[in-house]
């Protein structure tokens, strides 16, 4: 039977392309298992999955000053040998590689081992960890057309996996489930796994005027609940959104979120119109911003930059995109219906097939 490895991990987005790729793997006839941190979230994400989970040491690659950037070089040492000895014990013909800090040690020694490695990158621009994974890697597959240049003769086209049940999701489930008793639009705010406080902040401040008009869902992360706003008709509060996700898309009809590439592959494959409030450069490395304008320019949605982001600012662009929601649906439909699971798959079958031939 063949094997893939398959790992990411750290976030939701760098864990969910994968579980969205499982189902085409099993049909191809793959043998699945997973290489992720000793408990990060991708441990309890994937598990769900019914796939063999293994965990190693990993450090996180920070752009910042921190004493534990003395203590990761050790961590990823440590994790890279362990992913060694789990490569060799477990034998993969394929190692396909998310993204995430966690990836690089399992990248490492796949090279080491003469392993085929397949990335996905799905912001514009490559983060730290798959800048040090590329060099070891076979294929990179890329999300924006525009990563290409970044990549080299090794990257492809294939935007990103998504799930196929996100697609198939039930609107009157999802208007039971949010206890909605009046037929409005429903505006849905999603922060990514771990919320976005400032946008949670502006979006409970603006209630009163937004719900004049839509019926909201707000996905807002962890810990962020606000308890006062629990009975609030029209207003639905989610900490996280899992199982319920496909029928909640199916009841949005337009979207408030950051700019996480993987956030953005969903809205477009489900042409939702979307407010984009892009995690600021002064709170990370500015990818989410180059994905929001790659965005806009297609003319699939509006941008609202986090500096500029108040409850005023947040309604007068709300109602500015319902007015012009129809163009933004017109864009994204004409984008390409092929998947990004098809995709990706042809690219891992390519190694299979290289592999085959020269055994």
């Amino acid at each position: 039977m063949k094997t893939i490895v398959l790992t990411g991990g750290g976030t939701a987005g760098h864990v969910t392309p994968n579980i969205a790729l499982i189902p085409s793997l099993r049909e191809d006839g793959w043998d699945i298992k997973y290489i992720g941190s000793y408990n990060g979230m991708e441990k309890e994400l994937i598990t769900r999955e019914n796939i063999p989970y293994y965990g190693i040491s990993s450090g996180k690659l920070r752009r910042y000053l921190s004493k534990e950037n003395l203590k990761d070089p050790f961590k990823v040492m440590k994790g890279y040998f362990e992913a060694c000895r789990l490569l060799k014990k477990i034998k993969p013909q394929v190692v396909f590689s998310k993204g995430g800090f966690v990836t690089v040690p399992v990248v490492l020694a796949a090279r080491t081992l003469g392993i085929p490695v397949v990335i996905h990158e799905s912001d514009m621009t490559p983060g730290l960890a798959n800048k040090i994974a590329m060099r070891g890697a076979k294929t990179v597959c890329v999300n924006f057309e525009e990563t290409l240049k970044y990549v080299g003769d090794k990257g492809v086209l294939t935007g990103s996996p998504i799930r196929k049940e996100l697609l198939t999701g039930d609107k009157e489930k999802a208007y039971r489930l949010c206890g909605f008793k009046q037929i409005k639009p429903v505006l849905l705010m999603m922060g990514g796994s771990s919320g976005a406080n400032t946008i949670n902040v502006a979006l409970r401040e603006a209630l009163p005027e937004l719900l004049k008009r839509f019926n909201i869902i707000h996905i807002c992360g962890k810990g962020n609940l606000d308890e006062a706003k629990l009975n609030v008709e029209g207003y639905k509060q989610f900490e996280y959104a899992n199982a319920e996700l496909a029928d909640l898309f199916a009841a949005t009809d337009m979207m408030l979120s950051r700019a996480g590439a993987n956030a953005l592959a969903e809205i477009v494959a489900l042409n939702i119109p979307s407010l984009l409030v892009p995690l600021s450069a002064a709170a990370s490395r500015g990818d989410q911003i180059l994905n929001a304008k790659a965005m806009a320019q297609k003319g699939y949605c509006k941008v609202l930059f986090e500096e500029d982001l108040t409850a005023d600012s947040l309604v007068s662009n709300i109602k500015e995109l319902d007015m012009h929601k129809e163009s933004y649906i017109q864009a994204m439909q004409k984008d390409t219906k092929i998947s990004g699971i098809q995709k990706v798959m042809k690219e891992i079958q390519k190694v299979m097939k290289e592999i085959q031939k020269h055994s």
